[in-house]
């Protein structure tokens, strides 16, 4: 919320309360079919008290934000998060579908309309809720193995495990349900592991207690890891120059404490069945307004003449910019979208919101011979919640 201004804030707030204050005018017809007036009087009292309460916490949140610890701030605003799409969505579904109806009512018979519209409205505004509560209490941690199947000769046998946009700071420090997903990525026994960026949400106190949790990622040769946009520090206020660097320079340092090789505009070589693999990784580079740190000149210099080469770049929107304009970068790695971490998958197909501002959004991609992957990520930001879009780990498996 520090990104918004208070005007835009009230704006949220009035937003809201007009929308209850439809709701509440259709919620009416509802109640009114209920014969107790006790009971009809708690469910509007309940209602307003909700809304005054969500307005009045958005508020009170902004003009303290300041004031407020940034593990305080980072809980509250979540949870603001949550219970405002929680509420605002179905309300804005309950309004529109029952308004339409009773607009629309000369279809329906006049007796049959003074119950069905209402059933109707209640069932729109119902369906929604559940599912964002499903979304935010089983969705946001139900870890995913996304297996993906790929062909080339030299890399024949090798498996690699890809994690991406891990979030720390929104786990919360609830680091037996990430233990979960350790299990889940041993259990794969991976040769490689790579992680794509976005350790963390914006500071380096998100790493507290963490470390013993990712001692545990095995992997049989190596561990290497890219900066995602959100590990800079460029979303926050500073008081200077110096704490932002200090809070970049401990994230980094935390990549090494726990064995993953970070690599910054560089790459290394490797060996699989005898012959050399590259792993090529940028810092962040992104469309604007996301900062261009990646310099993929610079990673490429000392192995131009190795292939096949495998590039780490945090965000999508790299490979179609600058890597498909070479043809020798084989498979390319990347997250940053997380699907939006809403969608809709079914017979092989997905959609999501996020496909209108990427191109590259989710799953495998294929242009003339080179290969994108977009890792939808296993953590989160912003909306407490995942639906459709589970929280990922990709194994690659070279055949």
């Amino acid at each position: 919320m520090r990104s918004y201004s208070l005007f835009t804030i009230v704006l949220l707030c009035v937003a809201i309360t007009i929308l209850d204050t439809v709701a509440f005018f259709w919620l009416q017809d509802i109640t009114r079919l209920l014969s107790s007036i006790f009971l009809r009087t708690s469910i509007h009292v309940l209602f307003w008290m909700f809304t005054f309460g969500l307005v009045t916490a958005i508020l009170v949140l902004k003009i303290r934000m300041d004031r407020l610890k940034p593990k305080q701030r980072q809980r509250f605003i979540s949870s603001m998060y949550g219970l405002t799409v929680s509420s605002f969505i179905p309300k804005f579904i309950f309004v529109i579908i029952i308004s339409v109806f009773f607009f629309s009512n000369a279809v329906i018979a006049e007796s049959e309309s003074v119950v069905l519209i209402p059933l109707i409205g209640l069932v729109s505004g119902l369906l929604p809720f559940l599912v964002i509560v499903y979304a935010i209490f089983k969705g946001l941690y139900k870890f995913k193995v996304y297996h993906v199947p790929l062909q080339h000769t030299d890399l024949k046998g090798l498996r690699i495990v890809q994690i991406s946009d891990l979030h720390l700071g929104s786990f919360n420090a609830k680091y037996h349900v990430f233990d979960r997903a350790v299990k889940m990525i041993n259990e794969l026994q991976p040769h490689l592991l790579f992680f794509t960026g976005d350790l963390v949400n914006n500071y380096a106190w998100e790493l507290e207690g963490w470390e013993e949790t990712f001692n545990k990622l095995e992997a049989k040769i190596g561990k290497f890891s890219v900066l995602g946009n959100h590990d800079y520090g460029d979303y926050s206020t500073w008081k200077s120059e110096e704490e932002k660097k200090a809070n970049f320079n401990a994230i980094k340092n935390f990549q090494q404490r726990i064995g993953f090789t970070l690599l910054l505009n560089e790459a290394q070589v490797i060996f699989i069945n005898n012959k050399k693999l590259a792993i090529v990784g940028v810092e962040n580079w992104g469309s604007p307004p996301f900062k261009q740190y990646g310099d993929l000149q610079t990673a490429l210099k000392d192995v131009k003449t190795i292939t096949p080469k495998i590039l780490l770049s945090h965000d999508p929107s790299h490979w179609k910019e600058e890597v498909t304009k070479r043809n020798d970068i084989f498979l390319t790695l990347s997250g940053h979208t997380h699907g939006m971490q809403a969608g809709v998958s079914l017979r092989g197909k997905e959609w999501s919101p996020i496909k209108y501002k990427y191109t590259y959004w989710a799953g495998l991609y294929e242009k003339e011979g080179q290969f994108l992957y977009v890792n939808r990520g296993l953590g989160w930001m912003g909306f407490p919640g995942r639906l459709g879009m589970w929280p990922e780990i990709t194994c690659f498996d070279f055949e």
